[in-house]
């Protein structure tokens, strides 16, 4: 799966070498005295993080202000153990608190929309990047060679409000934003937020950032990716026997803890950005999925049934999709899903969910038809979408469809 960083690891190996302001922090490691002289040089206040590979960790309950040294070294070994959104972290750390008069959303990742990269700003930053209301957010393409320059930045900043005091320094900011982001073969990076002080400094304040771990860049990345501790669900652990069982496709998961989306995906770097594409639009997905490579009819069966018997029964709705395939028989794959979806449905009685599909590929018509007389056998509702409808936009429409959907079966 694709590697991901968190903010600490974003604060020890890249914030500095790419002249991107961020707070001052030390480890759970660190000694009391450093601990005390960091307490007084940041006016006595700081925010207590566990470094782990899970979003919303404030939702959590797992940051902690704290104002004096004994809470500081009780706030570190305790965030150090805690379990959040069923991930246990490696370890904790303190940060400086920044004061700031205003925030600052701002995310960098690749868009099938524009064929590339783009960048997305709000003023709301602190928020869900899904409960951000569109006027209150720009998003523009990035040229993949010219990048982003200043002017760009100051543009979109001005678009939304930004006072005229801080787009300046906020444009330069984001600018090595994304110098950090290609120069390290990301896929995507969040920084939410940015906190703005009085005085009109920004500060990187929570960081996250997904690579293409086949991008050469990602592999001269020039720091050792940390490792977190094991903590795979049983439907993890049962996906990854499976994987390894065979080279013939693969099978590759990795639970998010969602109770929304039933995500069966395939295409690598497709899968990434239509999981990223959910989650900024509240549809909880409830793992990531890669089941590409190919797989025989046998294989792909076996992996469908594992994620129907799984999850089927608590997901809101169930997608289907992946980028254009150049070597994978689209009608093998969903004959097998077809037919995983009927035996689940014999066995454990009708399912009252809706299923979106979005494919392109060898025999996509063949699978197609088939996809749609299983579906329509069982009772299930569906959209299919073309081959040349962009991912990310059957992605926003499959998550505003699962909310839709449960309020239709409320209002029954």
């Amino acid at each position: 799966m694709a590697a991901q960083i968190t903010e600490l690891t974003f604060l020890e190996n890249l914030a500095r070498r790419f002249n991107i302001p961020a707070p001052e922090y030390l480890t759970a490691e660190s000694s009391g005295n450093a601990i005390r002289s960091a307490l007084k040089r940041w006016q006595g206040k700081a925010v207590i993080k566990p470094d782990v590979l899970s979003g919303k960790r404030g939702k959590a309950g797992a940051l902690r202000v704290v104002t004096d040294y004994v809470d500081a070294q009780k706030e570190l070994k305790r965030v150090q153990g805690l379990d959040v959104n069923g991930h246990l972290p490696r370890t904790s750390y303190m940060v400086q608190f920044i004061p700031s008069e205003m925030e600052v959303y701002s995310a960098i990742t690749y868009d099938s929309r524009y064929l590339g990269p783009s960048i997305t700003i709000s003023l709301n930053g602190g928020m869900d990047v899904e409960d951000i209301s569109e006027d209150r957010k720009a998003t523009i393409p990035l040229d993949i060679f010219k990048g982003l320059d200043a002017y760009q930045a100051s543009e979109m900043l001005e678009k939304l409000g930004c006072p005229r005091g801080v787009v300046s320094i906020l444009s330069r900011s984001l600018v090595d934003l994304w110098d950090m982001f290609i120069s390290t073969g990301m896929r995507m990076c969040e920084v939410n937020p940015w906190r703005i002080t009085p005085g009109g400094k920004p500060y990187a304040c929570d960081f996250k950032a997904i690579f293409d771990d086949s991008n050469f860049k990602f592999k001269n990345i020039g720091f050792e990716l940390p490792e977190y501790p094991a903590n795979s669900t049983l439907f993890e652990e049962e996906m990854a026997a499976w994987n390894a069982s065979s080279h013939q496709g693969q099978a590759h998961v990795s639970d998010l803890g969602g109770k929304g989306i039933l995500p069966i995906l395939f295409g690598g770097g497709a899968s990434t950005i239509i999981i990223e594409t959910l989650l900024q639009n509240g549809g909880d997905p409830i793992f990531l999925s890669d089941f590409g490579g190919n797989p025989p009819y046998e294989r792909m069966y076996g992996t469908a049934k594992m994620c129907l018997d799984h999850h089927l029964a608590k997901a809101k709705l169930l997608l289907i999709l992946g980028g254009k395939a150049n070597n994978t028989f689209i009608d093998v794959t969903f004959k097998a899903i077809a037919d995983s979806l009927q035996n689940y449905v014999d066995e454990h009685g009708p399912v009252n969910i809706p299923v979106v599909i979005g494919r392109g590929g060898p025999r996509l018509l063949q699978g197609l038809l088939t996809m749609k007389d299983t579906l329509d056998s069982i009772g299930m509702p569906y959209v299919i979408f073309g081959p040349d409808t962009p991912v990310t936009q059957v992605a926003e429409y499959a998550a505003r469809l699962a909310d839709n959907w449960q309020e239709v079966k409320v209002k029954k």
